[in-house]
């Protein structure tokens, strides 16, 4: 045993590889989503924010960004750097069981159990398209090699081709009698392979919409299909614990690969096309010689059910998810174990990273507010004085000092390098759900449940103002870019704009339907964006409080 990586709370779901074979992400039903050194095991980030499973995550083709799929219904586009939420891509009003980025890293594609598939700008945010026609939920997304399309799989039993571009509806293959699990383009774009529910898999013609081949011989469900590299094969794995690989053109069975105890969830080839991997519900991750169908390692280590399974990009390595809550790296080679990644024990209900992304800060659901090495996922300090869970905060802009919001009622300051309390600042009534320094670091905002939002002296503690206006809860709080004003949202369902020397309302903007749980100014300070649980994401002119854009899923689920 070389490494044992081990992080998430609950069970892992997906992984995958960065481009270059050297960073490790996953998701887990612990909400989270983990970046991590594939070499060394170490946890480089850890992105918080979603607040139910992360079914699906993948890296964008260049590695610089991460995108995630959860339950909350939300898709999140995340900085692999610095670990920066980028955007959250509201829409879907269903779980999200399935994202991925196009070949260029321009577009992303969502499937939800809303029915629709979307696709999403992922340098703005927009919504471009909401591909509708599946009847029930979509489970797998993927584009084609040219992301000129996207093929879908649902729930319904059908397989759809989408155009990207104008999110026109190619084709509908129809064939399957059960849920489709899994979809996924031949490598040349002109094939779509699909794994079913009734057994069986089928290799379609992606132009014409014809079924090539249906490849029988599974006597359970099919839950994860692949395309060998060169496009020639087709691995399945199924609930009826075997691998078979198929060849694409005469759809004859060439391997039958046995010995798993348990469903096999996820396949896939080796960059060379040369070995196969297979995780099982039995807890092991076996690597299979695609030639001779040999089983060349079993690689055991999970204490439960392994889903997700893949190669690195050189073929050197091989990860794992678990239901046992960790993600295993393992040496293709020799089968050893490199890396259990392990991380957070407890629920995180708020994470940020600090300026110079080496440090992250995390508020517990135990009370404490928790500094961590965000290279070697080392604890530095643990802030002990909350006295409820702590549910928002973030580092000053020097890096130099946290502060917290608790369900205590109270804010608190902290020196981030000795982990000592500098400010307890009294004065809410209600829960702190939002807080955030100015851009010059000597003034912090909170919101509360006590429905006012105030603006603290981060040197003093003194309240500087109270601005009252609200009549519901207010969610989330930020400074302009200037630190002149202040942007909250609230239960009220309205977004208010303040001056922040003064106090005074500058402008009430009115048009969500539901609670406002998030706000932020743009980078210039001349918009404001909202996000609200009427689904809706809005964009509106911070000087004339004009709604200037808004993307609005069908409410209907």
């Amino acid at each position: 045993l070389i490494k044992e990586l081990n992080g998430h709370t609950e069970s892992v779901w997906p992984v995958a590889f960065s481009p270059d074979g050297k960073q490790v992400v996953s998701g887990s039903e612990d909400g989270s989503v983990c970046i991590w050194d594939a070499l060394t095991g170490d946890l480089i980030k850890e992105l918080n924010g979603h607040t139910e499973s992360v079914w699906s995550v993948a890296f964008s083709p260049g590695g610089k960004q991460v995108v995630s799929g959860s339950e909350d219904s939300s898709v999140r586009i995340w900085d692999a750097l610095t670990g920066d939420l980028i955007k959250e891509l509201n829409g879907h009003t269903g779980h999200v069981w399935s994202v991925a980025f196009s070949p260029d890293g321009k577009q992303v594609v969502s499937g939800s159990k809303d029915r629709s598939v979307c696709i999403w700008d992922a340098l703005t945010g927009d919504l471009i398209k909401e591909l509708n026609g599946h009847t029930e939920s979509v489970w797998p997304v993927a584009f084609s090699p040219d992301g000129k399309q996207v093929v879908s799989g649902s729930e319904d039993g059908s397989v759809c081709i989408w155009d990207a571009l104008t999110g026109d509806l190619i084709k509908e293959l129809n064939g399957h009698t059960e849920s489709v699990w899994s979809v996924a383009f031949s490598p040349d774009g002109k094939q779509v392979v699909s794994g079913s529910e009734d057994r069986s898999v089928r290799i379609w013609d992606a132009l014409t919409g014809d079924l090539i081949k249906e490849l029988n011989g599974h006597t359970g469900h099919v839950w994860s299909v692949a395309f060998s590299p060169d496009g020639k094969q087709v691995v399945s794995g199924s609930a009826d614990r075997s691998v078979h690989i198929w060849d694409a053109l005469t759809g004859d069975l060439i391997k039958e690969l046995n010995g798993h105890t348990d469903s096999v969830r996820s396949v896939a080839f080796s960059p060379d096309g040369k070995q196969v991997v297979s995780g099982s519900e039995d807890r092991s991750v076996r690597i299979w010689d695609a030639l001779t169908g040999d089983l060349i390692k079993e690689l055991n280590g999970h204490t439960e059910s392994v889903w997700p399974v893949a190669f690195s990009p050189d073929g050197k390595q091989v990860v794992s998810g678990s239901e046992d809550g960790s993600v295993c790296i393992w040496d293709a080679l020799t089968g050893d174990l490199i890396k259990e990644l392990n991380g957070h024990t407890e629920s995180v209900w708020s994470v940020a990273f600090s300026p110079d992304g080496k440090q992250v800060v995390s508020g517990i659901n135990d009370s404490s507010v928790r500094i961590w090495d965000a290279l070697t996922g080392d604890l530095i300090k643990e802030l002990n004085g909350h006295t409820d869970p702590v549910w928002s905060v973030a580092f000053s802009p020097d890096g130099k000092q946290v502060v917290s919001g608790s369900a205590d009622r109270s804010v608190r300051i902290w020196d981030a390098l000795t982990g000592d309390l500098t400010k307890e600042l009294n004065g809410h009534t209600g829960y702190v759900w939002s807080v955030a320094f100015s851009p010059d670091g000597k003034q912090v905002v909170s919101g509360s449940e006590d429905r006012s939002v105030r603006i603290w002296d981060a040197l003093t503690g003194d309240l500087i103002k109270e601005l009252n206006g609200h009549t519901g809860h207010v969610w989330s709080v930020a400074f302009s870019p200037d630190g002149k004003q202040v942007v909250s949202g609230s239960d009220d369902r309205s977004v208010h704009i303040w001056d922040a020397l003064t106090g005074d309302l500058i402008k009430k903007l009115n048009g969500h339907t539901g609670y406002v749980w998030s706000v932020a100014f743009s980078p210039d300070g001349k918009q404001v964006v909202s996000g609200s649980e009427d689904r809706s994401v809005r964009i509106w002119d911070a000087l004339t409080g004009e709604l200037k854009g808004q993307s609005l899923a069908d409410s209907n689920y």
